[in-house]
């Protein structure tokens, strides 16, 4: 990636959460890789589309299984060695739809459907580089749209709050890793996302900085920095990660890694959830959600669950 950015040259890029499989393909390649960003994509958008009645059943982790990992991820946070812990786990889906399917029919932010492995529909941004300015925007805090004063009680609650802050903190300490000036530009902001479920809100942060002028040839090491993304392991990064590999039991493999391309001058990319792997005949949907000593176990399962959706009308 260094040597592709130093030489302007295009490239879109895949990394897994454990930074073991990172892919690079050429900007134009659609036999394997299809992808759209807000402003880009190397694919028609539209064909195929066709919204037809969408069969969508759904087999989470059995909540005994989820509660046994919430308690060790507790006991670690009462024992100081996390303060936040992005809890993950596997859904088994029933669907009438190929992943290809999936890919033309939704819509999304971010949409990115690599062959034979898996698609996803990310509503959440990693980072954004525009004329040597990085920015990072995090997406911490989930509540049902069709809730009463629904936006309001998320900006307020008291847990959803704390978990944005300590995130948006830890970001602001990454992005100074590899950037000047690094200060947060917006604080809180609401986005709605329509799902095949109704609409939920989810709540983000923009924490920005200025990069030195030549970050072109030195794209992939500023990545790799900045990686995993801190909304997506927790804090502190290092031993919450350690604690994500013990307890959640599963390879998370490109699930909560990152997907992104660079023009030869810019780059834009975004974090690899709301996303179903295949699994042979089989399709496997993985999601999670943030804990804290304040988390109730039966809302984040719930939370979980919430979030097994594709973004189709």
């Amino acid at each position: 990636m260094n040597e592709l950015g130093a030489n302007g040259q295009p490239f879109a890029f895949v990394i897994d959460f454990d930074f073991t499989k990172p892919l690079i393909f050429d900007l134009n390649e659609s036999s394997v890789l299809l992808w759209k960003t807000p402003a880009k994509s190397n694919c028609l958008i539209g064909i195929n589309n066709e919204v037809k009645e969408v069969v969508w059943n759904i087999h989470p982790v059995e909540f005994e299984r989820y509660q046994q990992a919430f308690n060790a991820v507790q006991l670690h946070i009462h024992k100081g060695d996390s303060y936040l812990l992005n809890l993950t786990m596997p859904t088994r889906v029933e669907t009438n739809l190929s992943p290809e399917e999936l890919f033309h029919m939704s819509d999304a932010p971010y949409k990115i459907w690599l062959k034979n492995q898996f698609v996803c529909f990310s509503p959440e941004i990693f980072v954004r580089i525009n004329d040597g300015i990085i920015s990072s925007f995090p997406m911490k805090g989930t509540i049902d749209a069709n809730i009463e004063h629904a936006e309001q009680l998320l900006l307020t609650d008291e847990k959803e709050v704390a978990e944005h802050h300590t995130i948006v903190d830890q970001i602001r300490n990454d992005l100074s890793m590899v950037a000047t000036d690094v200060e947060v530009e917006i604080l809180m902001y609401i986005d709605r996302i329509s799902t095949n479920k109704g609409d939920i809100l989810q709540m983000s942060s923009q924490i920005s900085g200025k990069l030195p002028e030549d970050f072109q040839q030195s794209i992939g090491t500023i990545l790799s920095r900045l990686l995993p993304a801190g909304s997506v392991c927790g804090a502190p990064k290092q031993k919450t990660l350690e604690i994500i590999r013990e307890t959640e039991g599963y390879q998370r493999g490109y699930y909560t890694g990152i997907f992104g391309i660079f023009d030869g001058q810019n780059l834009d990319s975004c974090v690899l959830i709301r996303y179903m792997e295949q699994e042979g005949v089989h399709y496997v949907f993985k999601s999670g959600g943030g804990i804290t000593f304040l988390s109730d176990c039966q809302a984040e399962y719930n939370e979980l669950i919430q979030k097994v959706y594709v973004p189709i009308r």
